[in-house]
């Protein structure tokens, strides 16, 4: 059970990203653990791999004020008014095989429906800013896998750039899911 704490709130044109609370992640869950956008991140989660996830949240938001933040969409009468997107936002990289361990990473998992409206790229920017002028850092780090090239897309129109020489094999999956590439992007190249 998450505890109650005043939990981080970042707003933007249409969206709150913000820290979880006590039933976020069945909200998340419900809307995200899907074929489609878990095909990528190793397949739908278990109720051991959803305990993990929260845990691992709450305690990235407890111990460095940042985490992947809840998404939620204002209420401004729309399709999806209101309703929880996914997630977006900062955590520290912590692969076991990484050699970013312990840095700044950005990342995103937006339910189905919130595909293609731009949503991931405006939280990403706000998540960005926030990593670099609220919490201090100098470069922040992306991870995914080839396949998946809508976020590696992402990534670059960012302006993140492409990491071959910090690639590393995750040993927690199988191929090709362990195949992890890396971007980034430093705080003076975001700023200019």
């Amino acid at each position: 059970m998450v505890e109650a704490t005043t939990p981080f709130r970042l707003e933007t044109d249409r969206l709150t990203l913000r820290g979880w609370g006590p039933g976020d992640v069945d909200r998340f869950v419900a809307v995200t653990n899907t074929p489609a956008v878990m095909r990528w991140l190793g397949g739908l989660m278990d109720e051991a791999t959803i305990g993990m996830l929260e845990g691992r949240m709450i305690g990235f938001q407890e111990k460095y004020g940042h985490c992947f933040w809840i998404v939620e969409r204002k209420d401004d009468g729309g399709h999806l008014a209101g309703q929880v997107l996914g997630f977006c936002g900062l955590k520290r990289a912590d692969a076991p095989d990484a050699d970013i361990l312990g840095e700044f990473e950005i990342g995103w998992r937006l339910r189905e429906d919130a595909w293609g409206r731009g949503y991931a790229k405006e939280a990403a920017i706000a998540s960005l800013d926030a990593g670099f002028d609220r919490f201090g850092a100098e470069v922040i780090y992306a991870i995914t896998v080839p396949g998946n090239a809508a976020s590696w897309g992402l990534m670059e129109r960012l302006g993140m750039t492409r990491r071959e020489d910090l690639d590393y094999t995750d040993s927690r999956f199988d191929p090709p899911l362990c195949d992890t590439i890396v971007y980034s992007l430093a705080r003076d190249a975001w700023k200019s």
